[in-house]
């Protein structure tokens, strides 16, 4: 069955939401990070978000292997590498590095869908890791591998868009609550290796910083996520990721505003870059080449 062609104004409106709630979620786990350590910030993010729902929402038994896969990608692969790397780094130089998923889609829809991306979009590809390696240079991030981390967690989100669309129709709820249940061991072991002092964070932590935990469960993965995975269930996906160009501006907006952020030219200049980057990457139409047998994008 062919996807819708356009979405409609509850869908552009519930698109914008998900973004907007996205780019804020950048300073709530900044806030959380003051006390919290990454992994275990994320294993806890997991583990309240599977209380929550896999006791009530089951999926088939034939998903669960897509679910293992999207435990890995999303739940260690993005969030993991993603909290480990605003941990060491601005929350709005996060938010704008974190586009390169967008780019990162495009490639992916090359390799898994044929799609062809055309001069336009590969000159938009370079421009977007042009900005990005200038906020390589921003002043205020004192090690790399943060800058790295978050990179890959780019990359880790790019995957698991793919592989949410290769399950095909799954209740978001369910898929949510497995795929948490299943990250929450991996992310608590990776935290339990690589961290100390697990308890003595948590007793510090005050209402601030649990304030952060409970957005990043209820706002981004309970609200924002079951939202995602409907809208990019009935469209294709390149159809719904231009709308995380709303991101980087909040969450660019929110670091400077809400947590005292420097608001410095490579901020600026390399967040204009990647932006208009991923802009034209996602804007000019991408031209698919298939096999009549080979399934459309976004079917």
């Amino acid at each position: 069955m062919t996807a819708p062609n356009r979405l409609s104004p509850l869908e552009w409106a519930s698109a914008t939401l998900v973004v907007t709630i996205w780019g804020l979620n950048f300073v709530a786990v900044k806030t959380a990070l003051g006390t919290l350590p990454p992994f275990l910030l994320t294993a806890l993010r997991f583990a309240c978000t599977a209380l929550v729902l896999a006791p009530f929402f089951r999926p088939g038994r034939a998903l669960l292997p897509g679910i293992l896969l999207l435990a890995l990608l999303l739940g260690v692969g993005h969030f993991g590498l993603m909290f480990f790397g605003v941990a060491g780094m601005d929350a709005a130089t996060a938010a704008i590095v974190i586009e390169l998923s967008i780019p990162f889609s495009a490639i992916l829809a090359w390799a898994f869908f044929g799609e062809v991306l055309g001069l336009g979009r590969g000159l938009g590809l370079a421009v977007s890791f042009v900005g990005v390696a200038l906020l390589a240079g921003e002043p205020h991030l004192p090690r790399i591998a943060p800058f790295v981390a978050v990179v890959a967690s780019g990359l880790a989100w790019a995957l698991a868009n793919v592989v949410i669309k290769r399950l095909g129709p799954v209740n978001p709820l369910a898929l949510n609550g497995w795929m948490a249940l299943l990250a929450a061991p991996m992310l608590l072991a990776l935290s339990l290796a690589t961290e100390s002092g697990q308890m003595e964070a948590m007793a510090a932590t005050g209402i601030k910083g649990w304030s952060g935990v409970a957005y990043t469960v209820i706002g981004s993965t309970l609200i924002a996520y079951t939202l995602w995975y409907k809208l990019i269930a009935r469209h294709s996906i390149n159809r719904v990721v231009p709308f995380t160009l709303l991101g980087p501006v909040v969450g660019l907006a929110g670091g400077v505003l809400l947590l005292g952020e420097p608001l410095t030219w490579h901020k600026l200049v390399g967040g204009a870059l990647t932006v208009l980057g991923v802009a034209v990457v996602e804007l000019l139409p991408g031209r698919a080449i298939h096999r009549a047998d080979e399934p459309e994008p976004g079917t």
